[in-house]
């Protein structure tokens, strides 16, 4: 029984050696400098074809990584990466979303908004579609936050269906964590204007999908 463990780890061990010897210590492959300034092949609309649950992760990485040192607001400060988890978690489990861009787009919908990320930035990682979808879910905090809420239900209407759908489950997800977990400084008051204004924000997101 050892004696088979042992010959299947050495052949896994061989295949992964030869993996690599093939695709990154090959005598032809290009300098480091300029192989690291290709896209990644899962991130181009080719391998992304191939496998798109590559993109899902690395967009994963990339939001866990922007969003290292950030909290959510609520009592219990959980890390802020749980928040576009659950979005994506939604979309995906929730509302029976496949579609890789879109649930690569929830995962990283906070990253222009809450972080240094740029449009650019998210282009060149992860391609224009899913930073299309990334930027029409952004709001432009310069604004004051009564004018961000109510852009974000004017605009509503004209949000594509893979951005109204992150909003969706965005709105959602903050819900849940309102009633769950609120911040602990919010009033009673307060916490009723905003279960109002999702209410009426998540209408206005939900026009146009289809089925809603």
């Amino acid at each position: 029984m050892q004696k088979a463990v042992d010959e299947f780890n050495s052949k896994i061990g061989q295949a992964l050696a030869d993996n690599l010897n093939r695709n990154v210590l090959a005598p032809d492959s290009p300098p480091a400098q300029e192989a690291s300034a290709r896209p990644a092949p899962a991130r181009t609309e080719e391998g992304m074809k191939k496998n798109p649950v590559s993109i899902v992760i690395a967009a994963s990485g990339f939001a866990a990584h922007k969003h290292r040192d950030q909290r959510r607001k609520g009592a219990d400060a959980s890390p802020y990466i749980n928040h576009p988890i659950a979005v994506a978690n939604v979309l995906a489990n929730e509302a029976g979303i496949t579609d890789p861009v879109i649930l690569t787009a929830a995962l990283l919908h906070d990253t222009i908004e809450d972080t240094d990320t740029t449009p650019k930035e998210l282009e060149t990682e992860f391609g224009p579609e899913i930073a299309a979808i990334v930027i029409e879910v952004t709001d432009d905090k310069s604004l004051p936050k009564l004018e961000r809420k109510r852009l974000q239900i004017e605009h509503a209407a004209h949000l594509s269906t893979s951005a109204k759908l992150v909003k969706l489950a965005d709105k959602i997800c903050n819900v849940r964590d309102m009633r769950q977990s609120p911040p602990v400084d919010w009033s009673t008051e307060r916490k009723t204007e905003y279960f109002t204004w999702a209410k009426t924000s998540r209408r206005s997101d939900a026009r146009g999908i289809t089925g809603t």
